[in-house]
């Protein structure tokens, strides 16, 4: 709910900022523009990425329906993006959060996590089927089992998730009135990705949606491998993706991320998160299957702060991706 003063639009709370996110055209990125780049900047959403979304959406509902109340205890395995939608979220709403982490869980994150108040547990081996994945989802399990009122947001299978980003799609198509000829979208969990594939089939829209994975996960039958930079890709298969509505899949690296992130800071002045490195990486190397004059759109996930210590540290970029110096140079050079 909004109301109106002489100054412009007041928002009522913090949770009525989530959502509406600009849509930014991305000229300067493409050495060739002969198709137009769009990048919807999620990084906007108060608490810094996409996942604001999800967690708001997934938690009303829960709410609405009384599968929880006031004092209840959410759980949520998490690599970072989706725990800080859900403290936000929780905070307002007076839920108690914990959070199911990783080794790959970056230091400002987990800051930021603490000063929401969250409790936050720590899986420190990988299962040997699902990785680190796996790991989380078990001791989620143990701790649904032993804390009472307690509630899964489950961004893996609740179909909520997918639900969130048909308004998500509603805002990209108005903002181009209705000419979308590609989507790019990380994968993850595949909510995003299938919300978003879903609008399509059910709109009748021609948009060709493309799928970025990781290099390493699983989800479109690859091998899994160790990766480095958290927030896409996985280490088992998704509930909620359905290839028959995926018009294409493109794999990036940890690399491709990288570079991809500088390339936006450098070249568009944005400074945002791996996954949002790894589509732009996608778009150029799909280029050359777009036609010339395509309105194509990418997500800018998150914000860029939360990688100060790994991404966009050049050190520790010659020390774990040590073939980024042969691959790009952070401005200010190695």
């Amino acid at each position: 709910m909004i109301t109106q003063n002489i100054s412009g639009v007041v928002s009522e709370s913090i949770i009525s900022t989530v959502g509406n996110t600009p849509l930014v055209r991305l000229d300067r990125i493409l050495a060739d523009n002969y198709f137009n780049l769009y990048g919807k900047l999620e990084a906007a959403n108060p608490a810094g990425s996409i996942k604001d979304r999800t967690s708001l959406f997934i938690l009303q509902e829960a709410l609405a329906s009384g599968r929880i109340k006031k004092g209840d205890t959410v759980i949520e395995s998490s690599s970072g993006n989706m725990a800080l939608g859900l403290a936000q979220t929780c905070l307002y709403y007076g839920l108690k959060l914990i959070v199911v982490v990783d080794p790959k869980l970056n230091s400002h994150t987990e800051k930021i996590l603490k000063t929401y108040g969250v409790q936050i547990e720590h899986v420190t081996e990988p299962k040997k089927e699902g990785g680190y994945l796996a790991a989380r989802l078990e001791r989620v399990q143990y701790l649904l089992d032993t804390i009472p009122n307690s509630f899964w947001s489950n961004q893996y299978g609740n179909p909520d998730n997918p639900k969130t980003h048909h308004k998500t799609m509603t805002e990209i198509v108005d903002s181009l009135q209705g000419k979308l000829d590609y989507l790019f979208v990380a994968t993850s969990t595949c909510g995003t990705l299938m919300g978003c594939a879903d609008f399509i089939y059910e709109n009748k829209l021609d948009t060709k949606i493309i799928a970025v994975d990781a290099v390493g996960s699983v989800l479109f039958g690859g091998p899994p491998l160790k990766r480095l930079i958290p927030g896409h890709g996985a280490g088992v298969p998704s509930q909620f993706l359905n290839t028959s509505r995926i018009y294409d899949h493109v794999y990036v690296d940890d690399v491709d991320c990288a570079r991809g992130c500088w390339s936006l800071l450098e070249k568009e002045a944005i400074l945002c998160g791996g996954s949002s490195g790894g589509i732009l990486s996608a778009v150029k190397k799909y280029s050359k299957n777009i036609e010339e004059g395509s309105n194509c759109a990418m997500f800018l996930c998150d914000r860029g702060e939360r990688y100060l210590d790994t991404i966009y540290n050049p050190q520790w970029l010659l020390n774990e991706l040590p073939e980024s110096k042969n691959a790009f140079t952070p401005i200010g050079g190695w």
